[in-house]
């Protein structure tokens, strides 16, 4: 497994499996046996949040955090807890930041404090990127979106999650199909790929040059039960 930070913010577009990528990597940092806590950012949208596992991460020593309006249809972007005081806390800090400009605007209130995590490699920030998804299809496209969340965080990112999907249309050629943009992607942004994911209901795509990370599904529409 990749050497994560204590810190890792993960962030990406609509629809690209962040929420799904940091609850399978809570999961598996909470394997090690140290305290793992996950901080959701996702401010305005209401649905597909990490507060929809707090009694399932709860029985695995996982605690979360989220905003008080969090699994309800109420939008108000207010964060009423201290990121500062969960960053200096022992153990894994997970950041879920929304899919949009507010949750990245949200984050850069606090970049003074996760920056001085950034300059003592203590803080990685994910991209997790889908070239499934509107606006990101290409290496070009997804480029664009990234800077802008670069721009507004205040933060710089510092690795690429390829998370490629279509849910359960997913099928591993789809995988294998989007590591040229990712590649490229990589190259243009000067970031390394962290991992390439696939989900477990799927082979698990042969990537020699890449760490191929196999993940429960946990995500799911409004109407369907979160299972872990």
């Amino acid at each position: 497994m990749y050497p994560y930070k204590k810190i890792t913010v993960v962030t990406g577009h609509y629809g690209s499996g962040k929420t799904n990528y940091t609850t399978a990597l809570a999961l598996e940092l909470a394997k090690t046996g140290q305290p793992v806590t996950v901080a959701d950012f996702d401010l305005v949208n209401p649905y597909f949040r990490t507060a929809d596992f707090k009694d399932a991460f709860a029985q695995r020593g996982i605690t979360l955090r989220a905003p008080d309006y969090a699994n309800t249809n109420v939008d108000i972007p207010s964060v009423q807890f201290d990121l500062g005081g969960l960053a200096a806390e022992p153990g894994y800090l997970l950041i879920d930041v929304g899919g949009d400009d507010d949750g990245a605007v949200a984050l850069g209130r606090y970049a003074h404090v996760l920056n001085s995590y950034a300059e003592t490699g203590e803080l990685d920030m994910l991209a997790v990127v889908s070239f499934r998804r509107y606006l990101t299809r290409t290496a070009a496209e997804t480029e664009q979106y990234l800077r802008s969340i670069e721009k507004a965080s205040r933060m710089r990112l510092t690795g690429i999650v390829n998370n490629t999907n279509l849910g359960p249309e997913t099928t591993t050629e789809m995988i294998l199909e989007s590591m040229p943009e990712c590649l490229a992607l990589s190259k243009h942004m000067q970031l390394p790929i962290i991992c390439v994911t696939a989900p477990d209901f799927v082979p698990a795509p042969s990537i020699p040059e890449h760490t191929v990370m196999q993940v429960p599904v946990a995500v799911h529409l409004p109407w369907i039960p979160a299972v872990l």
